[in-house]
């Protein structure tokens, strides 16, 4: 079953980021804090945007989820007034710190010509049980006919599964730098 987020559901979807934090794979290994990743890539979102998060809930429980920003230049700007000053408080930069620190204290802002025809973007993750039953692409679907201009993900190179979904709900590669983006415009 489909549904909205509600903020009982804010530690499920912290764990299923957790559970797919590594390209699609477990990456629960990779942090002493379970809930740094959560609070990086899903906390701001339905913080912020909750009218733009859903869930995918089966008998064992949520499985999946969709989140996504409107205007993602306006969403960084949030980030960076309101999510952004406690977390770097609460995960300070050391001399090596992890690639979420460094995220958390120095965010990659989107690419201004990008916004332009895809100002809004989304994250979709699955657990393995929900996968290849159709649940991400209703998901997905759920917010595109929320938003109204165009929307972009990214995506590591390696991430071939991932990178297929996204191509057969209809997104196209639009830049391959660091991470693969990937547009759709509505």
């Amino acid at each position: 079953m489909i549904r909205a987020y509600r903020p009982a559901d804010l530690d499920a979807l912290y764990d299923i980021c957790l559970d797919t934090g590594d390209g699609g794979r477990g990456a629960r290994h990779l942090f002493d804090d379970p809930r740094l990743l959560g609070h990086a890539y899903v906390g701001p979102y339905v913080a912020f945007e909750p009218d733009l998060a859903f869930v995918v809930e089966d008998d064992e429980g949520i499985c999946g989820y969709v989140i996504a920003a409107s205007d993602s230049e306006a969403f960084e700007d949030r980030l960076e007034h309101d999510w952004w000053p406690d977390l770097r408080i609460r995960y300070p930069l050391t001399d090596d710190p992890n690639r979420v620190v460094q995220h958390i204290h120095h965010p990659a802002r989107v690419d201004h010509r990008l916004a332009l025809d895809y100002p809004a973007h989304m994250h979709a993750n699955l657990l393995p049980r929900a996968k290849g039953k159709g649940y991400g692409g209703r998901l997905v679907r759920t917010v595109l006919e929320r938003l109204e201009k165009g929307v972009h993900v990214h995506v590591r190179h390696h991430n071939t599964h991932a990178v297929g979904f996204w191509e057969h709900i209809g997104f196209r590669v639009v830049d391959s730098a660091d991470k693969l983006v990937l547009g759709l415009r509505l």
